[in-house]
């Protein structure tokens, strides 16, 4: 009987110890790539930017020096970024118009004066301001269809979507109908 213990003894095996050298290299590597990828992807922003200096400064609001212009609308909610008009995936990046911030945005017949929170502020003047149209996406954003107030207007020599969703989506068809007036009414006067 003994030889039979000997040979079942030796057919057992105790597991295997974790190799904490191999795990511990392939944690490096792997952080080592996402830093990589970030770099890559932040060089890339820096690079659109570059691409697109040869847009102006962006205006700012004018100074009232008399009575305040009442205002026709305002808003508060999201601002989700800017393209070229018409090419919903050519994002914006210079002057900050790439940064998704919280926004509100104050209408009156002088234009359309963007207040927007840890991002530079804009005014679009009105007779820089080309239409307005409800649409479901935006470089980076998707929503629902209608969910998203998106404003056209001129910018130097380029025509600009802006993307812009209110804390209340229900206001977005009186934006919509205030600014293109407004557009009508500018076009009217040139």
């Amino acid at each position: 009987m003994t030889p039979l213990v000997l040979i079942a003894a030796e057919g057992k095996q105790s597991a295997e110890v974790t190799d904490w050298s191999a795990r511990i290299g392939w944690v490096v590597g792997l952080l080592l790539f996402i830093a990589l990828v970030y770099w890559l992807m932040r060089q890339g922003w820096k690079w659109r930017g570059t691409l697109q200096s040869d847009l102006p400064a962006l205006p700012t609001a004018p100074e009232e020096p008399g009575e305040p212009r009442p205002a026709l609308l305002t808003t508060s909610g999201r601002y989700h970024g800017s393209t070229t008009a018409g090419q919903w995936l050519d994002r914006i990046v210079a002057h900050g118009l790439g940064v998704r911030s919280r926004v509100e945005l104050t209408l009156t017949d002088r234009g359309l004066d963007v207040e927007r929170t840890g991002a530079p502020s804009f005014f679009v003047p009105a007779a820089n301001l080309r239409g307005a149209r409800l649409d479901k996406g935006i470089a980076g954003k998707v929503l629902t269809e209608g969910g998203l107030l998106v404003v056209t207007w001129a910018h130097g020599d380029r025509l600009i979507d802006s993307g812009f969703r209110s804390d209340h989506a229900a206001e977005h068809a009186a934006w919509v109908e205030a600014l293109n007036t407004l557009t009508h009414d500018q076009e009217g006067a040139r």
